[in-house]
């Protein structure tokens, strides 16, 4: 098509060759095998000019609509690839999503405004591939065959905490045994195969005052009073700065757990996948590695 254009617009097969930097015989048999192809003539040539045949008229606004659309799409496959935009979906465990993806997500867009985001926040399993996410934040251990690029982001650090109320009415557990005779508060997601355990002992008790499948709604509680709360120090350090909680059995605690930002191996040539990652590794996430007590 785009030797056919230049031929008509041209004027001659010789101007059209130069222009393309192409032999006036290959535009010669480039124009023969478009018309062999279509069946029927599109140019009348004698020594002096050309004309188009009525369907050569028609080839050429068709071929003009063509090359302008491919042109259109090679244009915007270049700017998605030098300038991030279009859409980015993105997972994150709920109570890190909500104390610091979405966060990072929103200072990402601040930069880049034509990047939408879409962030899912569950504490699932998600498959990156299957479902389709461009990136996803996971909190623990990964298998060694996982077909997915991991960077290490940090370590995931649980606490055990409660308010003073609570601590003043009831006492403060001075051993992991004492925490069955107190008001415990559950997170309803967790199950046996994820719960707190060391070898086949479950070390937060499983018969429990309060349960719920948000980290919000029991820290919540635990700020009122209704009992101890095993939850990630990200949610729960400001309150414990403050001293509206206390963090107990800091010798105790779970062992933390490694986050890891992961994507499929063929996102490197999207800008705005590009940009992404280098906007995570220049992050502080320092606030993941807060120890006990601070």
């Amino acid at each position: 098509m785009e030797i056919f254009v230049a031929v008509v617009e041209s004027g001659s097969f010789s101007e059209a060759a130069r222009q393309l930097s192409l032999s006036a015989v290959m535009v010669g048999k480039a124009v023969a095998q478009t018309e062999a192809y279509l069946q029927t003539r599109l140019l009348q040539r004698n020594t002096r000019n050309q004309t188009l045949t009525e369907a050569g008229k028609a080839w050429y606004e068709e071929s003009l609509q063509v090359l302008a659309a491919l042109h259109n799409a090679e244009s915007r496959i270049e700017s998605l690839r030098r300038f991030p935009a279009g859409s980015l979906r993105i997972s994150a465990a709920a109570t890190l999503g909500s104390c610091l993806v979405a966060t990072l997500c929103s200072e990402f867009q601040q930069q880049f405004p034509d990047v939408h985001i879409e962030l899912e926040l569950s504490d699932r399993f998600v498959d990156v591939i299957a479902e389709g996410f461009d990136f996803v934040f996971r909190v623990g251990a990964l298998p060694a065959d996982m077909p997915l690029v991991a960077q290490p982001l940090g370590e995931y650090r649980m606490v055990i905490a409660a308010s003073p109320a609570y601590l003043e009415r009831h006492g403060a557990p001075q051993t992991l045994a004492e925490l069955a005779s107190h008001r415990c508060l559950r997170y309803s997601n967790w199950n046996k195969q994820n719960a707190w355990r060391r070898g086949d002992a479950l070390l937060w008790p499983e018969s429990v005052t309060f349960s719920c499948n948000d980290g919000q709604a029991l820290r919540l509680a635990a700020l009122a009073g209704a009992g101890l709360i095993l939850q990630p120090r990200l949610l729960l350090a400001d309150d414990i700065a403050a001293g509206r909680l206390v963090s107990l059995l800091e010798e105790e605690l779970p062992a933390p757990r490694p986050v890891h930002l992961l994507w499929r191996q063929d996102l490197h040539h999207s800008a705005k996948h590009r940009s992404f990652l280098a906007w995570i590794s220049d992050r502080d996430l320092s606030v993941l590695n807060l120890q006990a007590g601070a």
